[in-house]
């Protein structure tokens, strides 16, 4: 399939899928007439390089789901590196959680103390 068919498929801009294609993440064969062209296997990769995207992950953070995928294995994240890139996603996560609700009860007070009496939700 060419690049519009699979961009349309996998609902993914062109110019995303060269950006992958740049990143070693998809790798197009050449027609005989230059265009590129893509396979049912490039619609899956596109598919899991969008779900991780779309949670945070990060474009080079895919490339361990996208290289298990390519070994034959049935979901991106069956592979030991894959595994790895989730924990570390998990722990960056927790980090994240521990310094928004730090923060939040930094304003909490804040307001507690210029606003006595003031409702804080939560």
């Amino acid at each position: 399939m060419r690049i519009g068919e699979l961009a349309e498929r996998t609902g993914v801009s062109t110019r995303s899928l060269r950006y992958y294609e740049q990143h070693g993440l998809l790798s197009a064969r050449r027609g005989s007439n230059g265009y590129r062209d893509y396979s049912e296997d490039d619609v899956r990769l596109v598919s899991e390089i969008r779900a991780l995207l779309n949670v945070g992950f990060t474009l080079e953070d895919t490339r361990p789901f996208v290289d298990c995928l390519r070994r034959g294995h049935s979901t991106g994240g069956s592979c030991a590196e894959s595994v790895e890139v989730y924990e570390r996603k998990l722990t960056q996560i927790d980090e994240e959680i521990r310094v928004l609700l730090a923060r939040r009860a930094e304003v909490a007070a804040q307001l507690a103390q210029s606003c006595p009496g003031c409702f804080v939700r939560g």
